[in-house]
């Protein structure tokens, strides 16, 4: 096994998005090629219902796939073309653009107010461009969940691992998608894919990836307490960490454990023309796009189920 070592740590950024929907941007409108296939990774949490009442209005998305993680709350959706439900904790809405569609997503707190969930955008590969748009609405309750001894327990959203897949299929990048819980003090190795790009965005506790995955490949045997791992060396919430190559990671949890999102996307490698929601590979093609919305074509298919 080689283990992956960090590329890189950055820390979520504070953004504004949809009718005034206070954020964190973990990456997004900076180099596609950094975690292709994806793109964009946001993560809506907060507990004063001011700061996302007003939501996501109607928008387009045109080449691309969003997929919405919900953990508290609820998020009502509905589309241009007749679609709409409701969201629910531990639900998931994997959408394929495609060719295009308008939709509106508004958040709803919990009893408390609370509201937390994460919007990923994959790209779409130029074959997949223009196809019909497609949705896969997913309850919390038919996401597999795996548990270990040590209490580490994934969530399956998509992807095989440890002898479970997830529900979501026919994505075209082809990608694993877990939530991760790894209980305090653990240390715990997870498989990925050895040709896929690779991040971690941690989300509650701390622990370390960086002692773990050795530069070198290298498995460190040292076994870590916790009141001997310094807290100045952990990675905390709202962390996102990049791996290099490698075909497992390895996780210290914190004492107070760690619970991070885990997701690996096997490469298009394709030129991309990026405007907002709507992801093209040329210049020419994303302006076709925007005289498409001004003449009233940009819907060009309907849904699939």
């Amino acid at each position: 096994m080689s283990f992956r070592p960090v590329k890189s740590e950055t820390r979520a950024q504070p953004a504004i998005e949809g009718a005034g929907v206070h954020l964190h941007r973990v990456f997004g409108f900076g180099d596609p090629a950094e975690a292709d296939p994806f793109l964009l990774l946001d993560d809506f949490r907060n507990d004063d219902p001011a700061a996302y009442a007003k939501g996501f209005p109607w928008h387009p998305h045109r080449g691309i796939e969003t997929i919405t993680y919900v953990l508290e709350g609820e998020v009502e959706h509905s589309d241009s073309l007749g679609n709409r439900g409701v969201l629910g904790p531990g639900s998931v809405q994997w959408m394929t653009a495609g060719s295009g569609i308008l939709h509106q997503e508004m958040p709803r707190g919990n009893p408390k107010g609370q509201m937390h969930g994460f919007q990923l955008w994959a790209n779409l590969p130029s074959a997949h461009k223009m196809t019909a748009p497609r949705y896969q609405d997913i309850q919390g309750s038919d996401i597999p969940v795996v548990v270990e001894d040590d209490g580490t327990s994934v969530r399956v959203i998509t992807g095989a691992f440890w002898g479970q897949r997830g529900p979501v299929d026919g994505i075209a990048a082809d990608p694993v998608y877990l939530d991760v819980s790894v209980p305090p003090n653990v240390r715990r190795s997870l498989p990925v894919d050895t040709y896929a790009n690779a991040f971690a965005y941690v989300f509650a506790g701390s622990g370390t990836f960086r002692d773990a995955s050795h530069p070198q490949g290298v498995r460190v045997e040292k076994e870590y307490r916790g009141e001997e791992l310094n807290i100045r060396d952990l990675t905390g919430n709202r962390t996102l960490v990049r791996f290099d190559s490698g075909d497992e990671i390895t996780v210290q949890a914190g004492p107070e454990g760690m619970r991070f999102l885990l997701v690996t996307g096997t490469p298009i490698r394709e030129p991309v023309a990026w405007q907002g929601p709507i992801v093209m590979n040329t210049r020419t093609e994303l302006m076709q796009a925007m005289r498409d919305l001004q003449n009233g074509t940009f819907i060009q298919a309907e849904a699939q189920g």
